[in-house]
């Protein structure tokens, strides 16, 4: 689903439809055309958010690219993970994946993503396909899609130093959300971020009192 909450998360591309925030929900047999959240707040304030659901298995990633809809590609790889866990053929997965990847590089060059953008879509597209795969024969195959590239630009400095920050902190914001809506526990989300993040058990607990809430 899309909102226009006004809370923005990592920075989107600048052709990105005027929506701030994805959130991935549970599929189910009758789907409601609409989606309400309340966020509360430490201070006691509580705020209302509606918006329009939009069912991603009616896209084709020809679509998605054309409209540049970045946000949803973690989510439509998604929908291969019963494949992907179960050890069945994922080669539509791989050809999904090389083609979304072939196409953020050339958006990139044409300069309709910037350099923290690529990485950012790679990094989360690689976050969702860990946590699907969790360590079975898969994972290798499909996170070198997206990881094999090598951007080399005037900024190369700062993406190493800064940007990789970044994506530290929106792939543990991805586990530790991944891990509520799979009901695991602390214990369960900490160790997980240890081990698909690469994170010091401090800087685990950090991200899960700050996105765990």
């Amino acid at each position: 689903m899309k909102t226009k909450s006004g809370m923005k998360g990592t920075n989107m591309p600048k052709n990105t439809p005027d929506y701030d925030n994805v959130f991935k929900t549970m599929k189910c047999k009758h789907k409601p055309k609409t989606t309400s959240i309340t966020f509360s707040f430490p201070d006691g304030q509580t705020v209302d958010y509606n918006a329009d659901n939009i069912i991603l298995e009616t896209f084709t990633k020809e679509y998605i690219v054309k409209k540049r809809l970045f946000p949803y590609i973690p989510f439509y790889i998604a929908r291969y993970e019963k494949d992907i866990v179960s050890g069945c053929n994922i080669d539509h997965a791989v050809s999904d994946l090389v083609f979304f990847r072939d196409e953020m590089i050339r958006l990139h060059q044409e300069n309709e993503l910037t350099d923290s953008e690529l990485i950012d879509l790679m990094g989360f597209v690689n976050t969702i396909i860990t946590h699907i795969t969790n360590g079975n024969q898969h994972e290798e195959r499909l996170v070198n899609i997206m990881g094999g590239t090598v951007i080399e630009t005037e900024s190369e400095k700062l993406i190493q130093l800064g940007i990789s920050q970044g994506i530290s902190q929106g792939r543990a914001q991805i586990i530790v959300e991944i891990g509520r809506e799979d009901g695991l526990d602390n214990d369960a989300i900490l160790k997980r971020l240890q081990e698909k993040a690469g994170l010091s058990f401090e800087n685990a607990l950090a991200f899960l009192k700050q996105y765990g809430q």
